[in-house]
């Protein structure tokens, strides 16, 4: 069983484990309790009802948080030619070329927080799947980040102003920052709203039961406060 420090037992101590929490109130005890002195990033972990072995019940998205996730957001742009020009006009940080899809094929390098592709490109990066597969970076139509070179601009704009994406894993949980710590809690329960929707609006048709098992709000290094499932779904974005 995993020891933990006084900071993270005192943060225990200001809340009860086993209560349902409304998403204000989960969010109001996180940022009270995060022990670090750091700004900590804020967290939303949820189960679903999904059975994560059939393809018919995966869940996967993007969604963009109105209040972004208060850190500088890399943008590395697979593109030649013209999609290169618009690319390197939208500000990206990086564009690959053949040296740069060389350096992350050979080195592992991966210092960047979002890639972005034109279809043309694939056929070059498919190589790099293990490399970026890992890294949850390989350019994918369902994330929003394989796109035709004129919604470069667009693309990048979403990436540094929010967007995340999102998916289950094998057991059926889903896991996504909504900001910092030293965001307001309004920011905060904005952000998490945003998420909500599309979790909501991605619930696989083929399921049966509970979709929204659990929901949990944590920070970097905080304990987890629980929410209430039916009052997390409910919630509106711009409400």
């Amino acid at each position: 069983m995993a020891q933990h420090g006084k900071k993270y037992n005192a943060a225990l101590e200001k809340f009860d484990r086993d209560t349902l929490y409304s998403p204000e109130e989960a969010i109001k005890i996180a940022k009270e309790v995060a022990p670090a002195k750091f700004d900590e990033t804020v967290e939303l972990h949820l189960r679903l009802g999904i059975d994560p072995r059939h393809s018919d019940q995966q869940v996967r998205s993007t969604v963009l948080l109105p209040n972004g996730l208060g850190k500088t957001v890399r943008v590395l742009v697979f593109a030649e030619g013209e999609g290169a020009k618009i690319a390197q006009d939208a500000g990206a940080d990086y564009v690959a070329d053949d040296e740069l899809i060389a350096k992350i094929s050979n080195e592992g390098w991966v210092e960047f927080d979002v890639a972005l592709a034109v279809p043309d490109m694939m056929r070059k990066i498919g190589r790099l799947g293990k490399v970026l597969g890992r890294k949850g970076l390989m350019p994918n139509p369902k994330a929003g980040t394989l796109v035709q070179p004129d919604d470069i601009p667009r693309a990048i704009e979403e990436a540094r102003a929010g967007r995340v994406e999102f998916r289950n894993d094998k057991t059926a949980n889903v896991h996504l920052p909504i900001g910092k710590t030293n965001f307001t809690e309004q920011q905060l329960v904005e952000n998490m709203a945003a998420v909500m929707d599309a979790i909501r609006r991605n619930r696989p048709a083929t399921m049966k039961g509970t979709y929204l098992r659990r929901v949990v709000v944590t920070t970097t290094m905080g304990p987890g406060i629980r929410v209430d499932p039916n009052v997390a779904l409910a919630m509106t974005p711009g409400a």
